[in-house]
């Protein structure tokens, strides 16, 4: 269905473009100027590929970017894996490019413990990270006074 494509810096314009485009809506409704990724600049993303702990991938659907999905491995079963960020441009949502993206990380750096963020108030979110196996946790960061950010866990196989 989908492929990953391991990122680079020559992607980063890329990445940060669809980044702006795909969290744009949830900028506008929230106003979390200084969390959400859609309201970051072009060198954050060039910061992040630069880490040697990341893992970026682009997520391909019959040859065309469709989305992007960054992964931090330290690369020893003690730590955490994390998702941060996964976005799905708004054209190519709810055709399941999301749980197949998060499906091959997970084939790709293991099943062992994976953590997320994402938006409590964002129903269908959660609703697609339970799906997926993870579970709330009670770790939550109340953003303002419309928005909470919580912290999803996935102890795998």
């Amino acid at each position: 269905m989908i492929e990953l494509k391991k990122a680079s810096l020559e992607d980063a314009e890329t990445i940060w473009r669809m980044q702006v485009k795909s969290f744009s809506d949830l900028l506008e409704k929230y106003n979390d100027y200084d969390t959400n990724p859609g309201n970051e600049s072009l060198d954050k993303t060039i910061w992040r590929l630069n880490q040697n702990n990341t893992y970026f991938y682009l997520i391909l659907y019959e040859g065309k970017t469709v989305g992007a999905i960054r992964v931090v491995d330290n690369l020893n079963s003690s730590s955490y894996k994390r998702i941060s960020p996964i976005f799905i441009l708004p054209e190519y949502r709810n055709q399941g490019f999301a749980q197949a993206a998060i499906r091959a990380v997970e084939a790709i750096h293991g099943q062992e413990i994976w953590e997320l963020e994402t938006i409590l108030e964002e129903k269908l979110n959660c609703r697609l990270y339970e799906k997926m196996g993870y579970i709330r946790t009670d770790l939550t960061q109340k953003i303002n006074e419309n928005m909470t950010l919580i912290v999803f866990k996935k102890h795998g196989k």
